[in-house]
């Protein structure tokens, strides 16, 4: 996997989701954040980056 979530983390905002170009990220049924297209990923770290929470990372 090449995004790590915490979800514990997560307060649900949804910038992660604003921001990610390639629509990987979306806020589950319970308001958290959740991989919906892992395979169009391209690890520009713009999720880690603008996450106030630090409840997701990026492997590199």
């Amino acid at each position: 996997m090449s995004l790590i979530i915490k979800v514990k983390q997560c307060k649900g905002c949804s910038v992660c989701v604003d921001f990610c170009p390639k629509k990987v990220l979306a806020l589950d049924e319970v308001g958290k954040i959740t991989v919906v297209n892992e395979s169009a990923c391209i690890k520009c770290g713009q999720c880690e980056m603008r996450c106030p929470d630090y409840a997701i990372f990026v492997e590199k």
